[in-house]
């Protein structure tokens, strides 16, 4: 995984163009309860916060496709949780990390509309708490509403540390 980012940051580094595209698939696999376990996206969306800072690649359009790629990942999970229900614990690699859904899904039923918000921001919360939303039949444009607004603050929080801190220091 190590060198998975490395090839990441750097081909963002030396390709500027492929800077919202890189960044909206990472911030899709971070936001998709199968992937979200094998794609290390949150550390990489931290480095090409960096990057941006750095210059040559601008801050809104990362932000805004790491925003939307969250948001598309979001509806994946919700959408496998709807039609899937319980059979979704059975497929890999959730068959393998049990007490994910079934910490999302308690997490889901516990905090609701605010739950699906905050869990955005906690690690494996964050792709399986839609999960959990779609397994209770949660009303979809509800979900969809709050699912757009955490993924821009959720995106933000993550990127603008890197790109406006490296931005002064330079």
């Amino acid at each position: 995984m190590d060198q998975f980012a490395q090839d990441a940051l750097a081909l963002v580094r030396d390709n500027a163009a492929w800077a919202a595209p890189i960044t909206f698939a990472l911030a899709f696999c971070e936001s998709i309860a199968f992937l979200s376990l094998i794609v290390p996206a949150t550390v990489l969306l931290v480095g090409l916060g960096a990057i941006v800072g750095a210059g040559g690649v601008d801050f809104v359009s990362v932000w805004i496709a790491a925003a939307v790629g969250a948001v598309l990942g979001d509806l994946v999970s919700y959408g496998a949780g709807y039609v899937l229900k319980g059979r979704v614990a059975g497929i890999w690699p959730l068959s393998r990390h049990p007490d994910m859904l079934v910490k999302g899904e308690i997490f889901f039923r516990r905090f609701g509309i605010p739950g699906l918000f905050i869990g955005r921001f906690l690690g494996p919360m964050r792709a399986s708490v839609p999960l959990a939303a779609g397994m209770c039949r949660m009303n979809v444009v509800t979900f969809t509403v709050v699912g757009i607004a955490s993924a821009f603050v959720w995106a933000g929080v993550l990127m603008a540390p890197g790109a406006f801190g490296m931005a002064a220091i330079l």
